[in-house]
């Protein structure tokens, strides 16, 4: 699946959004919740496999990578999030 946004269409929608460096690949679009701005979405997957396939980690390295210094990295409401499919 791929995204019908560009990063220049994601910082118009909300120019606070943070992204996850070295995933745009993984962009899946913007997540909606209400009261909330919307924010980055990635496939989780698809950045384990980034990690595996650009970085040389085995699949169990890229999923305890992404889990401390990815998900770890929470830096506020404009952090992205990550969708298991």
């Amino acid at each position: 699946m791929e995204t019908n946004l560009t990063l220049d269409e994601i910082a118009e929608i909300n120019p606070e959004a943070m992204l996850a460096d070295g995933f745009s690949e993984a962009i899946l679009g913007m997540c909606l919740q209400f009261g909330c701005e919307p924010v980055v979405a990635y496939d989780y997957n698809k950045c384990v496999g980034i990690l595996v396939n650009r970085d040389g980690m085995t699949n169990s390295e890229a999923i305890d990578y992404i889990q401390f210094n990815v998900l770890g990295a929470y830096v506020g409401n404009n952090t992205p999030v990550f969708i298991m499919t």
